[in-house]
């Protein structure tokens, strides 16, 4: 800060405020580290002396002091009410025109410490809004650890009927992580559906399998058959932690352009966090609606 600025805000800083005491109370409410007011003599000295020792020592320390310093200049350069200082006008002819030059002389000496304050306002946001993206981030990533450690703990359970109705559960919960309105499974006449679940404006109905034997064309025909007897914009996520047989992709037939296919791969990158479930149905379904393939391996 320059030294005609320092001058002004002493001279301004005395004139705000009659009593000695007042004057304290504002400068420890305006700045963050206060505990300096108190080293300063605000009985025996006069109030110019009190006010030029406090402001000389927070110079002399700007490392620490200079945001300080300009919370000062702030709040002082934007009085514009002197209303409390008509008491002491009786007292004192002028207080009040005195404070206004005052205080119009710091705006004029201190305009680009404005810019420096607003300037560090905005730091202070773009701070916090960085701060609460890495506590979104750590809860993600948190969330995604727990999500990947049900899914090994799925893996190792023997009981296969156990391990479908787990591998049910442990879906829907990744689907509400990702807030995909999932519906758990649901029967209608003659079939079951492992699940439903809304994306971009459009319903999914969800099939799950964990198997090791090969996925066959047959098991996604029973799939596409349950997708076609719902409205006509309905599409479906076929989830197989299994491989899916040649014959999967390669028949032409309509009945299986209505979904797109996911994979044990798909699903790991997923929960190792580099891809969103979002962004993966996304991408999978663009690619089925421009090339007819309903089985894209993300890389």
């Amino acid at each position: 800060m320059s030294a005609s600025s320092i001058l002004a805000l002493k001279d301004a800083l005395v004139a705000i405020y009659f009593r000695k005491k007042d004057l304290r109370q504002f400068i420890e409410l305006t700045i963050e580290n206060s505990a300096i007011v108190s080293t300063i003599d605000w009985t025996d000295n006069v109030k110019f002396e009190s006010v030029s020792q406090l402001i000389d020592r927070m110079v002399k320390r700007q490392d620490f002091y200079q945001t300080d310093l300009l919370k000062l200049v702030q709040e002082v350069g934007n009085m514009n009410d002197f209303s409390h200082l008509e008491y002491w006008e009786k007292e004192s002819k002028g207080l009040i025109k005195k404070a206004e030059i005052a205080v119009s002389k710091l705006r004029q000496q201190a305009k680009g410490h404005f810019e420096i304050i607003e300037e560090l306002k905005k730091a202070e946001e773009r701070r916090d809004v960085n701060r609460e993206k890495l506590k979104d981030s750590i809860a993600y990533q948190r969330k995604l650890d727990e999500l990947k450690m049900e899914f090994y703990q799925i893996a190792s359970n023997t009981n296969s009927q156990q391990k479908g109705f787990q591998f049910e559960k442990f879906l829907h919960k990744l689907f509400t992580f990702f807030d995909l309105d999932p519906k758990s499974a649901f029967k209608v006449i003659g079939e079951q559906i492992d699940g439903a679940f809304t994306f971009d404006n459009t319903d999914y109905l969800l099939e799950a399998k964990w198997q090791e034997k090969y996925i066959v064309a047959a098991d996604l025909y029973t799939f596409g058959g349950k997708i076609q007897g719902k409205l006509k914009n309905t599409l479906g996520l076929f989830i197989s932690l299994g491989p899916y047989s040649p014959e999967c992709t390669e028949t032409g037939s309509p009945v299986l352009k209505t979904m797109i296919l996911m994979d044990g791969t798909d699903l790991m990158q997923i929960l190792d966090g580099r891809i969103r479930l979002n962004d993966m149905i996304l991408i999978k379904r663009r690619h089925a609606s421009q090339t007819g393939d309903i089985y894209y391996q993300m890389k």
